[in-house]
């Protein structure tokens, strides 16, 4: 039996499904999580999606207002559909929920992926879990509405950067699909690109007056603080984007955007051309994709920043 089938036959098999994701998830994470939601609903089925905490931005997406901040202590689920979420450890404080249910399957694009589920589809050849979701969606025999492609195409255009990066022939393909439902591309695009906030534009102002080039002008290096984040009153995803000022410098290759998380700090970490920055996330307990990937860690901000920089500079060209 091919994993797909798998996929259908314990989709039909369950009654009370829950869908998890990421934590701090982004577009893909949110659309995809979305997305099947609405198409699992259109089939009868009782559908939970769980994200303990979420911009306010994807409330645009035809379902946000479904969405839970935790399952009851009695919601019991015949089966957990973990999506965009390479390990385990991603689904933070679902894991629970997660190990909990009685079957299990994930469906993610990151070539770091684990296949911790019962049952896997991982294609790291995809552009983002939305667009493997067009598959599976398709094969269990649900026709994509207008409400589904939105949050579809959501995570296709976020995750690729506006069609950018990681795309195939076959993404412009399903985009074109989407298309056709009539959903609202410039309304997408404005919301999840154009669109800031006051506190959003002084976090990034702060951002960019600290952002260093290290090794040669080769590396881009900036960072905001557990202070920055109370100060300008800052929301889940306000820093997303930043990693990305420092690597449209020219010459940059790699661009790191550190950002303190109680005692820990998170890292995002973009390329530009041939450096492959998950090699450096696994090393270090994250993943991702070899232009964009991320980290958490318990080291020192100084250990942290020259440990980066040592890993990155042994693959500069």
């Amino acid at each position: 039996m091919s994993v797909l089938e798998n996929i259908k036959e314990s989709i039909l098999a369950s009654n009370s499904i829950v869908i998890l994701t990421h934590e701090n998830p982004d577009g893909d994470a949110v659309g995809s999580s979305l997305a099947m939601m609405l198409a699992l609903k259109k089939i009868g089925k009782k559908v939970d999606v769980v994200i303990p905490s979420l911009n306010k931005m994807y409330d645009i997406l035809p379902g946000y207002e479904d969405i839970k901040k935790y399952a009851e202590e009695n919601d019991n689920y015949d089966l957990c559909i973990a999506l965009d979420s390479a390990d385990l450890e991603r689904l933070h404080s679902c894991k629970e929920v997660f190990e909990k249910a009685e079957n299990t399957i994930v469906i993610d694009h990151h070539i770091t992926n684990q296949n911790f589920g019962d049952v896997n589809y991982v294609n790291a050849a995809a552009s983002s879990t939305c667009q493997n979701l067009v598959v599976v969606i398709g094969y269990l025999d649900i026709a994509i509405s207008k409400d589904i492609a939105m949050c579809l195409y959501t995570g296709i255009l976020t995750d690729t950067g506006g069609f950018r990066y990681n795309v195939q022939i076959e993404t412009f393909e399903i985009a074109a699909m989407l298309l056709e439902t009539g959903i609202d591309i410039a309304k997408i695009y404005r919301n999840f690109f154009d669109l800031t906030t006051m506190a959003r534009t002084k976090v990034l102002g702060k951002a960019l007056d600290r952002l260093e080039l290290l090794s040669n002008g080769k590396v881009a290096f900036t960072y905001i603080t557990k202070e920055d984040e109370e100060k300008y009153d800052l929301m889940d995803g306000d820093h997303e984007g930043i990693v990305n000022y420092g690597r449209d410098i020219e010459n940059v290759e790699v661009s790191i955007f550190v950002r303190q998380i109680d005692e820990k700090y998170k890292v995002s970490m973009r390329s530009n051309e041939y450096l492959d920055v998950s090699l450096i996330a696994s090393k270090y307990g994250g993943g991702g994709h070899m232009k964009a990937a991320g980290l958490t860690s318990n080291m020192s901000f100084d250990l942290l920043k020259q440990t980066l920089v040592a890993e990155i500079e042994k693959q500069l060209k």
